[in-house]
């Protein structure tokens, strides 16, 4: 990463007043158990977001290490561990975040034809006690007509769903084993797929519209996906995060090191 983008995220970083944090209302929290998602606008300012896109796009992957980009690059590392993103999902898990995974998922007007099936996190990204949750922000307007989040409200307070491998015909479809491994060292190879969920029922799905620089915060067990980027005009370009409440047990072996989040927001959270 050049040391124009470290610059940048320094600039960004000291400009973080304690006056622009987000503190939630309780009726906040009430509605993020009950629905199991919660939309919070504006976590981040029009400033982060272009220089994240306009960092992205000069450096390609280059710069990227898979899911743990956010261990290496200044401005993946300064989103995950932003007052507003990670200070939100410290209020939502009621104690200390550690970051899991970190993904850009940009899907192009006219060229991202396929889209994500709807899922659990948790079949992922099994942890112990489950506390795992996703932040994901919007890096441009988003909605149905360019391959905005959908969400299942109050899915999270049913058993895990049984799932079946996405057909890929209008999904993504891949296969894959992880290593996994317990707490005691016991390892195993488990294999994961582009998880859909059995019996989805259109009605039961909720089409976000969430603006730039707003983000959706839901459970490892809500139901959630998006459909195709179907707009000739609009990219739709969102940049997620997976957090556990500290003390959980992440047994995929290869987000297993997960990173404490920093940051005096913190302070009084056990």
């Amino acid at each position: 990463m050049g040391k124009q983008w470290q610059a940048i995220a320094l600039h960004i970083t000291n400009r973080t007043k304690m006056d622009q944090r987000i503190s939630l209302r309780a009726a906040q929290v009430r509605s993020y158990q009950t629905e199991g998602f919660l939309i919070i606008e504006n976590v981040l300012s029009e400033e982060e977001v272009d220089a994240f896109v306009a960092h992205q796009e000069s450096c390609g992957n280059d710069a990227e290490l898979g899911l743990l980009t956010h261990t290496v690059d200044p401005l993946w590392k300064h989103i995950a561990h932003h007052p507003n993103v990670a200070g939100v999902a410290a209020q939502l898990l009621e104690g200390r975040p550690r970051i899991v995974q970190s993904m850009y998922l940009p899907k192009k007007a006219g060229e991202d034809l396929l889209g994500t099936a709807f899922h659990q996190d948790t079949r992922y990204l099994p942890t112990e006690p489950n506390t795992l949750m996703g932040c994901w922000i919007a890096m441009s307007d988003t909605g149905p007509d360019n391959g905005g989040l959908c969400v299942a409200p109050g899915s999270h307070l049913a058993e895990m769903r049984p799932t079946h491998l996405t057909s890929g015909e209008e999904h993504h479809r891949w296969t894959h084993k992880h290593l996994m491994r317990d707490r005691q060292g016991k390892e195993w190879n488990q294999e994961m797929y582009a998880f859909e969920i059995d019996g989805i029922e259109d009605d039961s799905l909720t089409p976000l519209e969430v603006r730039k620089c707003g983000a959706v915060f839901f459970t490892g067990l809500t139901i959630h996906g998006s459909y195709a980027n179907r707009s000739v005009t609009r990219d739709r370009v969102s940049f997620a995060v997976h957090y556990v409440k500290d003390g959980s047990w992440v047994f995929r072996a290869d987000v297993q090191e997960t990173v404490a989040v920093t940051g005096d927001f913190l302070d009084g959270l056990q």
